[in-house]
């Protein structure tokens, strides 16, 4: 999920360092296990997707479209789920919608055809969009009450999972079968959320808590000029020119490695892996450049970062290259994102935070049959450069935004 909350934010210690009562560190932990077990299983489909291509024996356009109903459903539950959030409260809905992405994720792998596996990723996207909604309503309502910029302790948990969820399914790869494999997580979600989601609804949701420091803080009652509100939009641009970039990695990376670089099964699993192992340690520093460089330096860099890597990891001619392309290409989008969302919130508060978050979601809706239709026409490699392309334009953005967030009326 998109990293919400991050201005300022840094890694907190360990639990003794809150100081806060032993009830919202219990809440803490149940809320990062859901944050790990989100990234670990939406990793463990993304290495068995060669596979699953395979099986269904869809061509590059073909998967890229049905690979769209993860992102669709995803984007179509969010509203929903927040309805369903502001009835049922967060935790209920969490522990619900882990439920539902864990038995969604065996799915795949029973599918036959390109439309069969898409109409079974809409179900997969939607447990992943409602937990993902969820669980970060949740972890705001913690991060009020610990009056801590926990928030990217959280995300950092879910790349954990994800770089973990990689590596299992790349070591599991050559022997198992993709059915066994996602058969398996479901088992592991289900019985991870039974341990943690017990946890959680023992839980009333903190409320009447002082915003924590750092949080985005909603402007006053002055209505937004509409030059205020355009860059608000150009905020989320940025948001979708990086976001593109994840969505890529995610759905492309293995079957890239495999492909085009003629990679074994297990190494191929390895390119989401580095990528998730890159992502987890820039956003564990990323409060440490915020605070040395600034915000748009820390976005023109990252994103200038990701765009060079990506050209390397697209146009490589070897596995080691591309994989070390896909590493500095994680590292560099790691912070893009939460930079673009602190700016939209600093400018307009939750609206413009939910701005940007949407149209970061549209990045993720867009790329997957767009890089499959140009892997059709022209090349996977050439497809992946559009990633490079989004985000040398993200860091043009930033750059040309620098001094837009302070002029605004």
């Amino acid at each position: 999920m998109p990293n919400l909350n991050k201005r300022r934010a840094a890694v907190s210690g360990g639990p003794r360092a809150d100081g806060a009562p032993p009830s919202l560190l219990r809440l803490r932990i149940a809320i990062t296990v859901f944050f790990a077990l989100d990234g670990f299983l939406f990793a463990g489909w993304v290495v068995r997707i060669p596979a699953v291509k395979q099986q269904t024996g869809a061509s590059a356009s073909a998967l890229g479209l049905a690979l769209l109903g993860v992102s669709a459903g995803a984007v179509i539950t969010m509203v929903l789920t927040g309805r369903l959030c502001r009835r049922f409260g967060n935790h209920p809905v969490t522990v619900a919608c882990g439920v539902l992405l864990s038995l969604s994720i065996a799915l795949p792998a029973q599918t036959h055809s390109a439309l069969a596996l898409g109409l079974v990723l809409l179900v997969f996207g939607a447990g992943y969009g409602g937990v993902n909604v969820a669980m970060n309503s949740a972890a705001v309502d913690l991060v009020t009450a610990l009056r801590r910029p926990v928030m990217p302790s959280f995300h950092a948990a879910f790349s954990l999972g994800g770089m973990v969820g990689a590596g299992a399914g790349g070591l599991v790869a050559d022997r198992v079968s993709a059915a066994a494999h996602l058969t398996g997580l479901t088992v592991i979600g289900l019985v991870v959320t039974a341990v943690a989601g017990r946890e959680l609804l023992r839980h009333r949701p903190p409320s009447g808590a002082v915003p924590s420091r750092g949080a985005v803080r909603t402007p006053g009652s002055k209505r937004l000029s509409p030059r205020s509100r355009r860059l608000m939009l150009v905020f989320g641009l940025i948001a979708l020119c990086t976001t593109y970039g994840e969505g890529a990695m995610a759905d492309w990376s293995a079957l890239h490695l495999k492909q085009d670089l003629h990679a074994q099964p297990g190494v191929a699993a390895a390119a989401y892996s580095v990528f998730a192992l890159a992502m987890t340690i820039g956003r564990l520093t990323g409060t440490a450049l915020l605070e040395r460089l600034g915000q748009t330096r820390t976005l023109v860099a990252g994103a200038a970062l990701a765009a060079a890597g990506m050209l390397l990891g697209a146009l490589a001619t070897n596995t080691w290259s591309a994989l070390l392309g896909f590493a500095v290409a994680g590292l560099g989008l790691a912070n893009s994102f939460p930079v673009a969302v602190a700016r939209a919130g600093a400018l307009a508060g939750p609206n413009g935070v939910a701005t940007a978050s949407t149209l970061g979601y549209g990045g993720m809706l867009l790329g997957p049959p767009v890089i499959g239709i140009l892997a059709d026409r022209l090349s996977l490699p050439v497809a992946l450069t559009t990633v490079a392309l989004l985000a040398a334009t993200a860091a043009l953005i930033g750059c040309a935004t620098r001094h837009a967030s302070s002029s605004a009326g």
